[in-house]
């Protein structure tokens, strides 16, 4: 096939790469224009214009897709397919209608849940057992086209959303080749979704990972997880920004209000929540490096009784 992909992030990645392996001729990649970065503010390119650039595939950056001088260099290209992945903007019906296989988007979630932004965070976040990848045909709506293949993923207890991320990205791109092979074939079927299964999770922010000890020690402990990488989650320590990387939930009831250390080991920092109890196991406080709560408690004075948040 004659493929025009679309994707930006590191996720979309693994698919360029399989598309490729698997023979189809990638006649243009379309990305998200260049960004600057860092400090220097020097000007980085989206990790998906990278990879084309090794493979010399022509790139194309449009601010906005719907651009009409943006939809004629696609109708010249005349592409097969176009394969969506991660890309960042919604894509206008003359788009939508122009390749003979349609736009197919590989979308990280076990659809028709988790429409929307972020869902491989949000699985974990909502405590979900499995999510997985669902390849599928756009529509002018979000995520609510039919969908194709789908493949389960179960999720780990320790889990976060770096390790999901990983997982799906290898998955998306072998499930989309195989999309791929089966809509020449003619041997895929079309599934209708059940809108009324569906749930837009919104975009990730950082006042998101701010930690509410008033919640359940379960629902921070996934909460923690899912935001691990990006943004994290966090509370305060004497005015300070602590992250907290991983941390256990400790069942039982207690006295005290929530937010309030309770106790203190050598390798555990205890807090009370609304439920239960959240031990603290690995943590990065404001101009400090991440590391173990032993090795924190062996440089920091803490009393039980010290309120975080």
């Amino acid at each position: 096939m004659k493929v025009v992909f679309m994707g930006t992030p590191d996720f979309s990645v693994s698919t360029l790469e399989e598309i490729m392996k698997a023979g189809h001729e990638v006649i243009a990649v379309v990305t998200q224009p260049d960004k600057p970065k860092g400090r220097g503010k020097s000007v980085a390119y989206p990790p998906v214009k990278e990879k084309a650039l090794e493979y010399n595939i022509p790139v194309y950056q449009p601010v906005k897709a719907r651009e009409e001088s943006f939809i004629e260099i696609l109708k010249e290209l005349e592409p097969d397919v176009i394969v969506v992945v991660a890309f960042g903007q919604i894509l206008p019906k003359a788009i939508l209608d122009l390749p003979k296989y349609g736009c197919i988007n590989v979308h990280a979630s076990l659809l028709p849940k988790y429409r929307g932004a972020a869902p491989i965070q949000w699985s974990i976040i909502g405590g979900e057992k499995v999510t997985g990848i669902t390849t599928m045909y756009m529509d002018v709506g979000i995520d609510t086209g039919d969908m194709l293949l789908q493949e389960e993923v179960s999720i780990d207890n320790d889990e976060t959303g770096g390790s999901l991320h990983d997982k799906l990205s290898q998955i998306g791109g072998k499930l989309l080749v195989e999309t791929l092979k089966r809509l020449e074939d003619g041997t895929v079927d079309r599934i209708k979704q059940d809108d009324s299964k569906s749930n837009y999770v919104k975009m990730l922010d950082k006042a998101l990972g701010q930690i509410d000890f008033n919640k359940s020690a379960g629902e921070i402990e996934r909460l923690i997880r899912g935001l691990n990488p990006w943004p994290s989650a966090y509370t305060s320590l004497e005015d300070k920004t602590l992250k907290v990387w991983r941390a256990r939930v400790v069942e039982g009831n207690f006295n005290g209000r929530p937010g309030e250390i309770i106790d203190l080991t050598k390798e555990e920092i205890i807090v009370l929540t609304g439920k239960d109890a959240l031990s603290i196991l690995e943590l990065q406080l404001e101009g400090k490096k991440r590391m173990k709560t032993d090795e924190f408690l062996r440089g920091y004075k803490i009393d039980i009784g010290t309120i975080l948040g």
